[in-house]
């Protein structure tokens, strides 16, 4: 299932697609979502906070930020009833403008599939539901910062860079 609807029978690399659902996350997934990023993290940079206070730290930021209404939204992907994978996805608002662009840019971070589950379409899955998501509410444009080992990821799913970008690291 994806978006909580039946698959087509095809399957994500090896994984049936009655295996693999991707769905929104809800605020009680927050504990889980919060091992995942901590996991994500650490992967990459040497840890600073003690796990246990950044746990709760996060879970809380995470609950509070998945209730309806809000302007982030998260997307998982579970395989075998657990989560394997998320992608984060805030609404990002752009002034009021007469011409005819959506007012909403979409901002994607935190992109993670747990080590043993990559290579198998997982992620694809998870930026597949975002970008439906993103084109069916309309948003203008989706952007985010890659790293070197997923940069192919985004490639494949029709993000370039461009040359309209610019960003000042603080």
């Amino acid at each position: 299932m994806v978006n909580g609807k039946p698959g087509d029978g095809a399957s994500v690399k090896g994984i049936a697609s009655s295996e693999l659902r991707i769905r929104r996350a809800v605020s009680a997934d927050a504990p889980m979502l919060a091992r995942l990023r901590y996991d994500f993290r650490r992967e990459l940079d040497p840890v600073e906070e003690p796990e246990d206070a950044f746990l709760r730290r996060c879970t809380g930021w995470m609950s509070d930020r998945l209730q309806p209404g809000g302007t982030w939204r998260c997307f998982v992907a579970l395989h075998r009833d657990g989560i394997v994978g998320t992608l984060w996805l805030q609404d990002i608002e752009k002034l009021p403008n007469p011409v005819g662009q959506s007012e909403l840019h979409g901002y994607v971070s935190s992109v993670y599939v747990v080590p043993e589950s990559r290579g198998l379409g997982i992620g694809s899955a998870l930026l597949q539901a975002c970008v439906a998501d993103a084109e069916a509410r309309g948003l203008d444009a989706l952007f985010l910062w890659p790293s070197d080992r997923s940069r192919s990821l985004y490639h494949r799913h029709g993000f370039e860079a461009g040359d309209d970008l610019l960003q000042r690291r603080l």
